[in-house]
C-alpha cells in the first residue's frame, strides 16, 4: 500500500506504476486518480475533502480524518520547498495541516521534486528534513545539496 500525493512529480510516479500488480494507492490527488483508473491492477482509495483547484487535489480537515484509519507501507509526497536547514516547506497554509498529517501516517516517507525546490524555502513550515527517507530528484540539483542528504543517511535517487 503506497500514499501518492499531488503534484507533476507525484503524477510521473504514477505514470509509471501500470505495470506493478497487487498494489494498492491512497491518494488526495484527482490527476493520480484518473491516472490510476486505467490500470485494472491497481486498487484505489480516494480521499475526500475540499478541493484545492490549482493543485486538483483534496485537503482540509475531512482528508486528515480519513487519513487516521489507513496506513501506508510508502508516501509518495512533493513540497514546494525542501532546505537543509528549514526542512519542508509550503507556500499555501491551507495544504500545509494536511501535508503534515499525510507524512505521519506511513512507513517510509519518499519525496519527488525537482530541482528548482532544492534549496528553496516557503512560507509554512511543514516537517524537519529528517522525516525524509528517499529525496528522489533529477541531476540538475546541486550537488553539495545532494552530498549533505547523503551525510545525513537520506537516500538520493537522481532520475
Amino acid at each position: 500500500t503506497i500514499f501518492l500525493g499531488s503534484g507533476t512529480s507525484v503524477l510521473e510516479v504514477a505514470r509509471n506504476l501500470k505495470h506493478v500488480s497487487e498494489l494498492t494507492v491512497i491518494t488526495n490527488s484527482v490527476l493520480v486518480l484518473n491516472e490510476l483508473l486505467n490500470y485494472q491492477n491497481i486498487s484505489i482509495i480516494c480521499l475526500g475533502g475540499v478541493v484545492r483547484r490549482s493543485e486538483l487535489s483534496m485537503i482540509g480537515h475531512l482528508t486528515e480524518d480519513a487519513l487516521s484509519g489507513l496506513n501506508a507501507d510508502k508516501i509518495f509526497i512533493g513540497i514546494h520547498g525542501i532546505d537543509l536547514v528549514q526542512g519542508l516547506t509550503n507556500h499555501y497554509l491551507p495544504e500545509t495541516m494536511t501535508d503534515r498529517k499525510i507524512l505521519q501516517f506511513g512507513k517510509q516517507v519518499i519525496l519527488v521534486v525537482d530541482h528548482t525546490k532544492c534549496g528553496r524555502i516557503s512560507t509554512a513550515h511543514v516537517a524537519p528534513i529528517s522525516v525524509i527517507d528517499t529525496l528522489v530528484t533529477d541531476r540538475e540539483a546541486p550537488q553539495d545539496f545532494i552530498d549533505i542528504l547523503r551525510e545525513q543517511d537520506i537516500n538520493v535517487i537522481l532520475a
